[in-house]
């Protein structure tokens, strides 16, 4: 991520983020895990962002078995070392308890706000990771990202988040496989460029939590995007993928 010189090898991501052998009773979650060379700032030194990104991932309700295991072991007994005030400091801002039914049971959960601009800063330290891990240089340039697993109170924003989610599931079969292997904690999918030379890759979390990232090299120079200026000028503006309509500013 920078002209530091490398100190360590960092995990990509995370190595917290995958469960160890001693909760697991013997299963494997950390095979060939992905290690990037890094310096000590953008590695040692991002612990606490490291614990945030588990914390947050890892509570998330629509998880799969492997995510709500992960929370129930080694999360929870992290939890517990907390001060009580931890998770509304920390992880979710306006922190509350609620009720909610899955599987006509009824669970109660933790409800808030979260922290999205350094849900953003752990998830670009991710894609830069996976970007060097790819092609075996450092990215330059510029990122920008949507999480799929938030739901954004602007409505133009919500409304880019089902419009970049339904453009990766289309264009998934024309664009390499999958990545990862420990696809049940995290896997990744590269995009082939577009027209412009963008290079965008879906990672996905614990089965469901996708965050779509894409890559403008500095180099790039888009051109006059009409579209995008309409949509910032507030002007109502529908985009359309097939036979489906995303209207902004409706």
């Amino acid at each position: 991520m920078c002209d530091n010189d490398a100190a360590s090898m960092e995990h990509v991501p995370p190595v917290c983020l995958f469960p160890e052998i001693k909760d697991t009773k013997g299963i494997n979650f950390r095979k060939n895990l992905i290690k990037v060379p890094s310096c000590d700032i953008h590695n040692s030194k991002k612990s606490d962002d490291d614990e945030f990104l588990l914390f947050s991932l890892t509570g998330l309700i629509t998880n799969n078995t492997v995510g709500k295991f992960h929370f129930y072991s080694k999360v929870n007994r992290a939890i517990r070392r907390k001060n009580k005030d931890f998770i509304n400091k920390q992880v979710l801002r306006n922190h509350k308890y609620g009720i909610v039914k899955i599987n006509n049971e009824e669970k109660l959960i933790s409800i808030g706000h979260p922290d999205a601009e350094r849900l953003a800063k752990c998830f670009e330290h991710i894609a830069h990771g996976l970007y060097y891990h790819k092609f075996g240089k450092r990215f330059i340039g510029e990122i920008f990202m949507i999480n799929g697993f938030i739901d954004y109170k602007d409505s133009n924003q919500q409304m880019l988040k089902k419009f970049m989610k339904r453009r990766f599931e289309l264009e998934t079969v024309l664009n390499e496989d999958f990545q990862g292997d420990n696809p049940s904690v995290f896997y990744y999918q590269f995009h082939k460029p577009d027209e412009h030379g963008l290079i965008a890759v879906k990672m996905v979390f614990y089965g469901t939590a996708e965050v779509y990232v894409c890559f403008k090299a500095k180099e790039i120079e888009m051109p006059h995007n009409l579209t995008t200026e309409l949509i910032g000028g507030g002007v109502k503006t529908i985009m359309t993928l097939g036979d489906e309509e995303f209207p902004f500013n409706d």
